[in-house]
């Protein structure tokens, strides 16, 4: 089992490394895509959690 973990884990480096070089202003635009994403959870978290106390 381990052995297939570390497989997948570098075929997924290996993939993201691939990506990057070939495709880097579509690598970023996904990163920046992804933090957006958490922010807005995190925001909606906030607001959700101060709608409660309010």
């Amino acid at each position: 089992m381990k052995l297939v973990k570390r497989i997948l884990l570098a075929l997924v480096i290996v993939f993201a490394a691939f990506y990057l070089i070939t495709r880097p202003e579509d690598a970023a635009n996904a990163v920046q895509g992804a933090v957006d994403a958490v922010f807005n959870a995190i925001a909606s978290i906030g607001t959700f959690f101060m709608s409660l106390v309010s």
